[in-house]
């Protein structure tokens, strides 16, 4: 599940270089979580965006803050990398939705919180669309309007906690150790709720029309 990403001592060097006026090595380790960061964004940036917000250059203008506020992370490198281009593209989702969104942006109700701080809520209707599209094929997109309506109140009726620790390590890919970071648990303590979440996800899915063949996998 987890993204083939460089080891920590490969990360520091590289990070190192960087900060000695290497940016095509910051560039390249950068690259190496574009994949992640992009599915970060597909939870968070609003549908209403579309055609006013285009993900990649989201992650481009958050990249290109990582490279010149380098020093910042730098204080504190003990924490994964990967954490501060998180973060960075994160707050440009958060200014995108502020600009074309205004007040709707912080719009509160079914919502799902995946960071501390900044970072903007991602919609359980974004959850569910992407879990239904698991479920049923394109010519089936007529009717799976009542599926998701089903499937988005029940991702509401999980625990809060549970469903972010769930979405950072099934969705964003992150590793136990990033994704404690994010809601401030221990590893322990996100590694129980992550397990607790997916189970209670493969019955939501199962319960679903077609669900069996994606809750057993």
């Amino acid at each position: 599940m987890i993204n083939m990403q460089p080891p920590p001592s490969e990360t520091q060097r590289a990070v190192d270089r960087a900060r000695r006026g290497d940016q095509q090595a910051l560039g390249e380790l950068l690259e190496q979580y574009r994949g992640r960061l992009r599915r970060m964004v597909a939870l968070r940036l609003d549908p209403r965006l579309n055609g006013r917000g285009d993900p990649s250059d989201v992650i481009h203008e958050g990249c290109i803050d990582a490279t010149r506020r380098l020093s910042e992370y730098a204080v504190d490198p003990s924490t994964p990398f990967y954490i501060w281009p998180r973060f960075l593209v994160g707050q440009r989702i958060v200014d995108i939705h502020r600009r074309h969104l205004g007040v709707q942006a912080r719009q509160a109700g079914r919502e799902v919180s995946l960071d501390r701080g900044p970072m903007l809520e991602a919609s359980t209707a974004a959850l569910a669309a992407q879990l239904l599209g698991k479920l049923t094929s394109p010519s089936q997109a007529a009717i799976r309007a009542e599926p998701k309506i089903r499937l988005q109140e029940a991702l509401n009726a999980m625990d809060s906690t549970d469903r972010e620790i769930l979405i950072l390590r099934h969705y964003e890919q992150m590793t136990n150790g990033e994704a404690a970071l994010v809601p401030g648990l221990d590893k322990s303590a996100a590694s129980k709720r992550y397990t607790r979440a997916l189970a209670r996800l493969k019955s939501i899915l199962s319960s679903l029309p077609g669900g069996d063949s994606v809750a057993s996998r």
